[in-house]
């Protein structure tokens, strides 16, 4: 009974370490690694900026060769001379970053809200990850209505089919309501740092980084600002820490400055959109106790970063926000409001002088790196100033503007 009881033992044993053998000869599952950040460049070109556009391509395949693409996906939709085009870059088997088809399209106004919606759907739908960024690529006008009877503000410009049109600022607020909430907005486009555009997309994206003036004609250098992008940590800063320091170390006074060699300077900043609330309220209460002083002679004193002629009908004039409030307070309004300011602007820097197509090089000597609209004697533009959320938030009806 013994020998039956050990034998059975000895057979049962034998199947269990059997299936044993068998569970360790089986395949381990690959690792599926979790998407980090999705960025969608959207390049509006079809119009003057078209020659840079493919630039600037180059520049990203440059910069995606030190980027996971396993887990980070940068996503260009460019709308240049040709038609447009959506694609992705990710490195293939080889370790070469290439570019993915995603979707080629019609000949199509890229300004027009619903197809930057359309753009927007399959690029963050297809590619969902943690964390977004968008990147704003055309001409800019920050706040300035287009046309001038309407109450909005542009970005972008599209002259295809013979027509020019933009993208209002209104319309672009409306874009991104149905995108995913955006850890950043680069514009990489002239006089988009404007505290009107910033407030009315506040909402939308926690930084947005911008230049006040207008920016170097080959645009962002996006070999060194890529990796920036899809770092862990303040990643706004990164980038416009990237973006600066590749012009800074290229700056020479404009001597020798070409499209393909800027060594003309740049300047550029972060503002933290959280802030803006309470930058709003401290603007008003410190308007509310300011120095009476014409307008005429206030616009005397602080920096344009609108460089164009005062005769131009397209001057809109863009002032430091900052020394404007200094001119016209004191005391603990001023502190308070300087306070407020500082916990917006987040990062701000400029090289000594910056260029114009303008007036040529121009000293930035004493910017702040937020510019503010101060009344002129165009009357629809004024108008139009006053729709603005930020014209109703900071109470600059109080102050006569």
């Amino acid at each position: 009974m013994k020998k039956i009881l050990m034998s059975m033992l000895i057979g049962l044993s034998f199947v269990f370490n059997a299936c044993g053998g068998d569970d360790k000869d089986e395949p381990v599952p690959p690792v599926v690694k979790q998407p980090q950040r999705t960025v969608l460049a959207y390049i509006v070109a079809d119009n003057s900026l078209s020659s840079f556009a493919y630039d600037d391509v180059d520049e990203m395949l440059e910069g995606m060769k030190s980027v996971d693409t396993d887990i980070n996906n940068l996503l260009v939709y460019v709308d240049d001379n040709a038609t447009p085009v959506l694609f992705r870059l990710k490195k293939g088997k080889d370790g070469l970053v290439e570019k993915e088809i995603l979707r080629e399209y019609e000949e199509q106004q890229s300004t027009n809200p619903q197809v930057m919606k359309e753009v927007c759907r399959k690029a963050y739908t297809d590619y969902p990850a943690k964390s977004y960024g968008l990147i704003y690529w055309s001409h800019g006008e920050g706040w300035k209505p287009m046309p001038l009877t309407s109450s909005t503000r542009w970005i972008g410009q599209d002259k295809s089919g013979g027509e020019t049109d933009y993208t209002n600022i209104d319309e672009l607020k409306e874009v991104l309501t149905i995108v995913p909430h955006l850890d950043f907005l680069l514009f990489d486009a002239c006089f988009m740092m404007s505290v009107e555009t910033a407030y009315a997309l506040r909402d939308e994206a926690d930084y947005i980084i911008a230049s006040p003036t207008e920016i170097p004609g080959p645009g962002a250098p996006y070999d060194t600002m890529v990796p920036a992008m899809f770092k862990q940590g303040n990643t706004a800063v990164d980038i416009a820490q990237a973006y600066y320091n590749t012009y800074e170390a290229l700056y020479n006074d404009g001597k020798g400055n070409s499209d393909s060699h800027w060594t003309a300077g740049v300047s550029i900043g972060v503002l933290k959109t959280s802030a803006l609330s309470a930058l709003a309220q401290a603007t008003g209460n410190a308007l509310s106790n300011a120095i009476d002083i014409e307008l005429s002679a206030l616009k005397g004193e602080i920096f344009d970063y609108d460089q164009r002629p005062q005769s131009s009908s397209s001057r809109i004039g863009y002032y430091d926000m900052a020394q404007i409030i200094q001119a016209l307070t004191t005391g603990t309004d001023r502190t308070n409001w300087e306070k407020a300011y500082s916990d917006a602007m987040v990062y701000y820097q400029t090289t000594s002088k910056n260029y114009s197509s303008y007036s040529g090089m121009f000293s930035m000597e004493g910017t702040c790196g937020l510019s503010h609209y101060l009344p002129t004697g165009n009357t629809s533009l004024n108008a139009a100033y006053a729709q603005t959320e930020w014209y109703t938030a900071a109470s600059l009806a109080s102050w006569g503007w």
